[in-house]
């Protein structure tokens, strides 16, 4: 009898660990890449083609310095839901909340921008009136979301392909447009003169902030990927890193060309600056492969965005913070895809009502409050697990300056964003505290406050 009842107790189905350091590059690049094909060049609207180069490096030390602390911490907290798992770990339940919902809004609208530029894109190569983008953004979100439901393997597989496709892209155009060679096809300097390189001045480069952040945004997404990799320790920094210095790199090059093929006011409008550039250079095979590469860069990232958003719901309903029934595991593909099921009606709906500015703006937004909460959390844990008292994957140099590089330049960020959407600024801000209210006093009762803290640490310094 006894045995019949410890072989009829149900077992428990987890996430599989079956991911590599290239899978995890593929989802961190893969998310952030279209940043690079579209996005940051509205920071030129801002302040000038200067002004998107300055916010290039400084929003790059912004982004090394989140590259650096979540390497750490997610070396050491590996779980599912990336920067909740740690802010459950190491702040408290209300923060670990509040920070999930970031994750979700911010991949979910950026899966939304995403799924609206592939669908703009083709209407615009079409050229044919009266086509609108609705079909291709709902065949993008739906099939993407399909693509998750059936193996994390598979999809990242799939997004390191078409990345690698769309990094070349950046390269052969470069490369064929001859940069050792100005005045041949570049004209940077007729492009860039002393009057216009800062139109509005010092102001406009701090505005700039806020669409500069395009450039990298999304490349913290590599923790969601923890709980499947077959070595966190190693397989987290890897991609992270790598990945840091691939888009460093490839945003370097996407200036240097845009900058030099078109005018400050035009670079600061178009929806497709790299695309653009491509026919700029007079070759249709250049045209060719930049659209398609535009195309396969965003469906790369709204990919990845539906992998992590899932990963930071599923993991609010295993600990309780919502609902159970979204933590189910699929018994055949391993995925959790009860999550990824209720965000995709969500995603269309943001899609068929949302304007890419208003989704990009939610999505900064977002993601500029989980980097504020990732600078006050690293400080927590070097505090209270000091150097030496737990092992960590890796170290990052130089604590605290890269926490607080980070905090100041969110705050500028901040200041960016309300120089532009103070109204969506405003409104994003009361959601969450409304949000906060219900959890603190109506859901976190539900939690088994035993039960979520999985990792095996001594005691904090100080307790």
């Amino acid at each position: 009898m006894s045995q019949a009842t410890a072989g009829s107790a149900p077992q428990r189905i987890s996430l599989s660990r079956v991911l590599g350091p290239a899978q995890v590059w593929a989802l961190g690049v893969g998310i952030v890449l279209v940043g690079e094909y579209t996005g940051w060049n509205f920071s030129a609207d801002k302040g000038g083609t200067l002004a998107a180069l300055i916010v290039c490096w400084v929003i790059g030390l912004l982004y090394t310095s989140v590259a650096m602390i979540d390497s750490e911490v997610t070396s050491t907290v590996a779980a599912a839901g990336g920067q909740y798992a740690q802010a459950k770990h190491i702040v408290g339940p209300l923060m670990a909340f509040n920070v999930a919902l970031y994750l979700v809004f911010a991949y979910t609208m950026l899966e939304v921008s995403d799924a609206i530029l592939v669908g703009d894109t083709i209407v615009a190569k079409a050229g044919t009136e009266g086509l609108t983008h609705n079909a291709f953004l709902a065949v993008t979100i739906v099939g993407l979301a399909w693509l998750n439901y059936r193996g994390v393997l598979m999809t990242l597989n799939v997004n390191f392909v078409i990345t690698a496709l769309a990094y070349v892209a950046i390269v052969i155009l470069f490369l064929s447009v001859m940069p050792w060679s100005q005045g041949t096809v570049l004209k940077l300097g007729e492009m860039v003169t002393t009057d216009n390189a800062l139109p509005y001045g010092w102001l406009g480069v701090i505005a700039a902030f806020h669409f500069g952040i395009w450039y990298y945004l999304g490349i913290e997404g590599t923790t969601q990927a923890a709980e499947e990799v077959r070595s966190p320790a190693r397989a987290l920094p890897l991609g992270t890193m790598s990945g840091m210095i691939t888009l460093l790199i490839g945003a370097a090059l996407t200036w240097y060309v845009c900058a030099s093929l078109m005018p400050w006011q035009y670079l600061g409008i178009t929806y497709y600056p790299l695309w653009d550039a491509g026919k700029l250079t007079g070759s249709p095979l250049l045209e060719n492969m930049m659209f398609f590469a535009t195309l396969l860069s965003a469906i790369a990232s709204a990919n990845g965005c539906i992998n992590d958003a899932a990963r930071a719901w599923f993991s609010l309903g295993r600990d309780r913070y919502l609902p159970t029934w979204f933590s189910a595991v699929h018994p055949k593909y391993r995925t959790p895809y009860r999550s990824i099921l209720f965000l995709l009606p969500i995603a269309l709906a943001f899609a068929f009502i949302s304007d890419l500015n208003q989704a990009i703006t939610f999505s900064i937004l977002s993601g500029v409050l989980q980097y504020t909460f990732m600078s006050i959390n690293i400080m927590m844990f070097r505090n209270k697990w000091p150097l030496g008292s737990i092992r960590r994957g890796y170290t990052h140099p130089f604590h605290p300056i890269p926490a607080i590089v980070l905090f100041v330049l969110c705050v500028i960020t901040y200041f960016a964003i309300f120089l532009g959407y103070g109204a969506q600024l405003t409104a994003m801000t009361v959601f969450y505290l409304v949000v906060s209210l219900w959890f603190h006093f109506y859901r976190y009762k539900y939690v088994r406050r035993g039960d979520q803290f999985t990792m095996p640490w001594p005691k904090p310094k100080g307790y």
